[in-house]
């Protein structure tokens, strides 16, 4: 017996509903899935900060997170892994947001501005204050020479065509940031060190 068309109108309900549920939770379940990866990262990060790389472990980084070790270890395979994950993932998603900035049409200004606080100022916001503060970076670039110099060649290639292919420009540039961090400064000191040295060589 055919179905009526009711009943075939009720089905092609049933079918939608199930897809729509399907791809909400989907969403949820990747929804969580960031959150707890997020979760798992920044307890690994106060961990290197609070007691050094070397000496925390993935023990010390499941009970900072309030998670299981088994846990840990579904997102991340090793220590390395998680100092890979707040390093070369901060880095490529900073760079891939300042290329977006330098392709618009903003200031040469603003777009100095906004970028060195992609860059830099959200980088030192996320460390500074801590005992291993200053050895952060420095282990970070010892653990990924590669994904390191692959950094330093993009930021330099972003600086120098904010100053019109400057190569020299944007090294001197580079190189008075890196000096900023020398006294560990505050978030609020090296945004206002930056605005100064933008201006200073925006100004010739």
């Amino acid at each position: 017996m055919p179905e009526s068309p009711g009943s075939q109108l009720a089905m092609q309900i049933d079918s939608l509903t199930i897809s729509v549920n399907t791809c909400h939770m989907r969403k949820t379940d990747l929804g969580l899935d960031r959150e707890r990866r997020s979760q798992i990262l920044d307890a690994a990060l106060n961990c290197f900060l609070q007691f050094g790389y070397a000496k925390t472990s993935i023990d010390d980084v499941a009970g900072r997170a309030n998670l299981s070790r088994p846990l840990i270890y579904l997102k991340f395979k090793s220590k390395q892994d998680l100092l890979s994950g707040l390093y070369v993932d901060f880095m490529e998603t900073a760079l891939r947001e300042s290329e977006k900035i330098l392709e618009s049409n903003l200031s040469t200004k603003d777009k100095l501005v906004q970028i060195s606080e992609i860059i830099t100022v959200k980088s030192w916001e996320r460390i500074v204050g801590h005992p291993m503060t200053m050895d952060f970076y420095a282990l970070c670039q010892k653990q990924f020479p590669p994904q390191s110099e692959k950094f330093k060649r993009h930021r330099a290639r972003i600086y120098q065509e904010l100053f019109a292919g400057d190569k020299e420009l944007a090294e001197t540039f580079l190189l008075a940031i890196h000096g900023f961090f020398a006294d560990s400064p505050s978030v609020k000191l090296l945004r206002a060190r930056i605005g100064v040295l933008i201006d200073r060589f925006l100004a010739h």
